[in-house]
């Protein structure tokens, strides 16, 4: 791959996505880009550059971008983050909405929708009281692909065995010819949509609690700072962030501060400190 190539397709992704590459993924952008230039008859790396160097394919740009975002997930993913949204998160909230009886959780990285269903269960495994309530969980990608197989619901024998317990897949879940098919009562908690994290995403209103873990981990401190800053003011001040474990707002955003009684990197909005 020339050097100029990787240049230009490291500033397209950051400014199409946010991906910072930094140096030495050359095998990575081969390694997701070639089989996609060879599905559009490019050939090659350099032909697609070309391509999108003529900045009128709008399906090849959204196509490279989704190429080279990860889609890496699990149910019940590290499996503390559940058990303290269970335990520790969701009751006092549950507490404050008890007169609304609303409650609104966003996946904001929802990759391929093990996370949004893993709350969904959470939800009705623990708190069957809030069946009644008006309770949404929004999950959202930059990925069409990837939330198409969302609202589809269906995941291989393997995808199901990562971290979703037997008993939950045999009262959620119908065996199909692809593996395993969501069932409709689970599905109905979750609406899905496509949103750029780099986009305005103030219409999709607040929410008591968020997740957006493993996601800000690609980007440049420029960048977390922009989408901490604007998900400071989509979070209730009562409400939660869920960081993926290896991220912090430390050092990058005043928006929100360590919520200490959670081993997970759980935090909660700076303007609560003004109702403490």
């Amino acid at each position: 791959m020339k050097p100029a190539d990787y240049e230009y397709l490291a500033n397209f992704l950051l400014g199409t996505s946010g991906l910072a590459l930094g140096a030495g993924k050359e095998y990575l952008i081969e390694a997701r880009l070639v089989p996609l230039a060879q599905s559009c008859d490019l050939d090659g790396i350099e032909q697609l550059v070309i391509e999108l160097r003529k900045g009128n394919n709008t399906r090849l740009s959204s196509a490279v971008t989704e190429a080279m975002t990860t889609n890496e997930t699990s149910f019940f993913r590290d499996k503390k983050p559940f058990e303290e949204l269970c335990e520790l998160l969701l009751p006092p909230v549950l507490q404050a909405r008890q007169t609304s009886q609303t409650l609104r959780i966003w996946c904001a990285a929802a990759a391929t929708g093990q996370e949004s269903y893993s709350i969904a269960m959470t939800l009705l495994e623990s708190f069957p009281e809030i069946r009644n309530w008006n309770v949404e969980i929004f999950g959202t990608d930059l990925d069409k692909a990837a939330l198409a197989r969302c609202k589809e619901g269906v995941y291989s024998q393997f995808e199901v065995q990562r971290g979703l317990p037997v008993q939950l897949l045999m009262k959620y879940f119908e065996q199909c010819d692809a593996g395993w098919r969501v069932k409709d009562e689970l599905r109905s908690w979750v609406r899905w949509e496509q949103c750029n994290l780099l986009d305005d995403f103030s219409r999709f209103g607040n929410f008591d609690i968020v997740f957006c873990r493993n996601v800000l981990i690609y980007f440049q401190n420029e960048t977390k700072k922009d989408i901490l800053d604007r998900l400071g003011d989509r979070v209730h001040s009562d409400g939660y962030l869920y960081l993926g474990a290896a991220e912090t707002v430390l050092g990058i955003s005043e928006a929100f501060q360590r919520f200490r009684d959670c081993r997970s990197a759980v935090y909660t909005p700076s303007s609560a400190a003004a109702f403490a």
